[in-house]
């Protein structure tokens, strides 16, 4: 008889294995470790994930299906950097794993749809399409990461918390209402570039051109 999947073993895995990152990084994540962790044997780990990067992307895939909807139930944005925050400190442990190599392969090519959702949420408010709005969803998701690691990694606690919280909710409401005075947005540095390209999975690029081209010549080859 097929074997049927056991969620709750697997989701004991996937929590053993982004407390073991969050408290060691790579070194702490062994099979033994997280079998060990989940309270299970490894051979029954290696029936379920073929080695550690396996591991690691059902547990990005996982907490970015659970942040988006944590947001996904908001109407504005305000609303889902609120629930952006309360998600990442309430699940400290997989949110510090969802990030880490965030802007490399695999994870630049997997799916990131709390990142899509709140770049058409500023479309919503602001007009245009939600690829004319990347530099300023960058902006503001960095506004969250930065907030949500302070807090995580510097122990807030208290008061200190909640105003970090309301100062990241106030700088993100500041940007968008001066966003929408100013159609011709002022902007430091180069513009966007055009192969620079987030939240579209395998489209997904960091504008290395250069790099993509030879990775394609290298696919062509085998």
């Amino acid at each position: 008889m097929p074997r049927h999947p056991d969620l709750g073993l697997e989701k004991r895995i996937l929590s053993a294995a982004s407390r073991l990152w969050a408290r060691g990084g790579e070194k702490a994540l062994t099979m033994r470790a997280v079998a060990s962790a989940a309270e299970t044997t490894t051979p029954t780990v290696y029936e379920r994930y073929r080695d550690r990067a396996d591991i690691l992307r059902a547990l990005r895939l996982q907490t970015r299906q659970e942040l988006y909807a944590a947001v996904s139930p908001t109407r504005i944005l305000s609303d889902a950097v609120q629930s952006y925050l309360d998600f990442a400190l309430k699940n400290s442990h997989g949110y510090q794993v969802l990030f880490d190599g965030v802007g490399r392969p695999p994870s630049l090519h997997e799916p990131w749809p709390s990142f899509n959702f709140m770049r058409q949420r500023l479309a919503d408010r602001l007009g245009g399409t939600p690829r004319q709005h990347n530099r300023l969803m960058l902006a503001i998701w960095s506004l969250m990461h930065g907030t949500a690691m302070l807090i995580i990694r510097g122990e807030f606690e208290g008061a200190l918390r909640t105003q970090a919280v309301h100062a990241c909710t106030d700088a993100v409401e500041a940007l968008l209402r001066a966003a929408a005075r100013s159609k011709a947005r002022a902007q430091s540095g180069p513009r966007w570039p055009a192969n620079l390209i987030l939240g579209e999975a395998e489209q997904s690029s960091v504008g290395n051109s250069r790099k993509r081209k030879k990775t394609a010549t290298q696919k062509r080859r085998r």
